[in-house]
């Protein structure tokens, strides 16, 4: 099935993407393919670099006759998100990715592709590899974990970089420059709530939102798709008075817009058609808001095989639902300086109830810091009035537009004369590594582009190929027009 990827044009970048799926790479797990990577460097006999946290550089000197141009910085992750279908038998820990040719796309089989930000590591590779591209020295620095904390590029120490501009290939719109990013911060809500037996002539079901189409947090927010656990949050706020909550389990990613959620629920049986009017009616009033959006929601409940022997008490279960309902979720505030751009948002991503004990894992993204933490402090009060322990973490520093940016102007100018006309020049409520780099590296120029992907974060991925070949000639045309060294 992979051998239908290695056939494409430009084969030099499909068949490196080809062999980096084969790698299992989760977040967090990149051992594999750190090894993987250093060995690519080091087979081809260059200068090979394992920094302190397992950040990959690879050094290759500039091609004859570009001696006297910049040197670069190329950089893309090696790690990707995990996410599959329920019907999907796969292992991300064992299993190399599936792909298949779908038309102009390359798809995975029910689980994300990895092209968010394979295609950047393999391009990388095919430019390392390659004995006829012109370009000045570079370094490939590949970092670890940037889906799940973005740690290797936090702790990529200043002075390790000796490039004075970083091309970042991790943007997903072919005619895209990016010129700035947001800053994100996790919040995490958690307390102890009281638990009792179930009441007698009970009946346990399994309450399920499932079938939306999910999507990266920080790109897809805007377009309104639907939150599987705000979604389960209005169902058991329009039935709480006829249900004891047992179980609940929503979403699996920070930065993934949760796509289903599941509520182990406990209903007396006198209340069982008072519970079942009241569900038809909120389920149907949900599917009939999001018709356009999301044409496979399912919201469903059956008899559970395991009936739930305790179930919370009704005044943590009332103070859980309503903070759920109270935090903000979705779009916070848009950019009053770039027309079309998030600012702010939350994704209220990963909710856990269980044996008492309630986890709610949220990520707040802006690219204004004061907006950022505006919105943190929100969910904090927010989720202190519901009697929770609210912590911050992972914060990571946004990316602020510099557009006298002289590779701006080389990327600018040449998308222009490849393509007749302008480039779309945007920042975007993506977390992208540049931010974070430039802590250490504040004189690097930056600059950030990719292939068109689809889906990222979610099953339904999707790499345009025709886009790949776009994005490797503009690739190859921009490194022979790297300026010189500033004396």
């Amino acid at each position: 099935m992979n051998e239908a990827i290695r056939n494409l044009e430009p084969k030099a970048v499909w068949n490196k993407f080809a062999d980096l799926n084969a790698v299992p790479r989760p977040s967090k797990k990149e051992e594999r393919v750190i090894t993987f990577m250093k060995d690519f460097g080091e087979n081809l006999g260059f200068e090979t670099i394992e920094d302190a946290v397992g950040n990959v550089i690879i050094r290759k000197p500039a091609t004859k006759g570009m001696e006297d141009r910049t040197p670069i910085v190329m950089q893309s992750h090696l790690d990707m998100v995990h996410q599959k279908n329920n019907n999907t038998d796969f292992d991300f820990d064992t299993q190399g990715i599936e792909m298949h040719v779908d038309g102009d796309w390359v798809r995975a089989k029910g689980t994300t592709l990895g092209a968010d930000n394979g295609l950047g590591v393999a391009t990388i590779m095919a430019i390392l590899e390659s004995t006829d591209i012109p370009h000045p020295a570079l370094e490939a620095l590949f970092t670890i974990d940037e889906e799940t904390g973005m740690t290797g590029a936090m702790g990529l120490k200043g002075g390790i970089l000796k490039g004075d501009i970083l091309l970042n290939l991790d943007t997903e719109e072919d005619d895209e420059i990016g010129v700035g990013c947001a800053g994100g911060v996790d919040v995490t809500a958690t307390k102890h709530y009281k638990h009792e037996e179930a009441p007698e002539e009970s009946t346990t079901y399994m309450l399920t939102v499932r079938g939306l189409q999910g999507g990266h947090s920080g790109m897809d927010i805007i377009k309104g798709l639907g939150n599987a656990n705000t979604m389960m949050n209005r169902v058991l706020y329009a039935c709480e008075d006829v249900l004891h909550i047992a179980e609940l389990k929503g979403g699996s990613l920070r930065n993934a817009i949760p796509r289903e959620s599941v509520a182990t629920i406990v209903i007396e049986n006198l209340n069982y058609n008072a519970f079942q009017s009241e569900f038809e009616r909120i389920a149907a009033a949900i599917k009939e808001e999001y018709s356009l959006l999301e044409k496979n929601l399912e919201i469903v409940f059956e008899k559970s095989s395991t009936p739930a022997n305790r179930v919370m008490v009704k005044t943590d279960q009332t103070l859980f639902i309503q903070s759920i309902y109270a935090a903000p979720n979705g779009v916070y505030r848009m950019s009053p300086a770039i027309e079309d751009l998030v600012e702010t948002s939350n994704n209220i991503a990963k909710i856990s109830i269980k044996d008492g004990s309630i986890k709610v894992e949220c990520l707040t993204r802006s690219s204004v810091n004061s907006s950022k933490l505006d919105l943190a402090n929100t969910l904090e009060s927010v989720f202190t009035l519901g009697k929770f322990d609210v912590t911050f973490s992972g914060e990571y520093p946004g990316w602020a537009p510099n557009m006298d940016s002289p590779i701006l102007k080389v990327l600018d100018g040449l998308y222009e004369k490849l393509h007749g006309e302008k480039a779309h020049v945007a920042a975007c409520h993506a977390g992208l590594e540049c931010g974070i780099l430039g802590q250490n590296y504040p004189q690097m120029d930056m600059i950030s582009f990719g292939p068109t992907i689809k889906g990222a974060h979610s099953p339904d991925e999707r790499a345009s190929i025709s886009s790949t070949q776009k994005f490797w000639d503009f690739v190859k045309e921009i490194l022979k027009e790297i300026p010189k060294k500033e004396d």
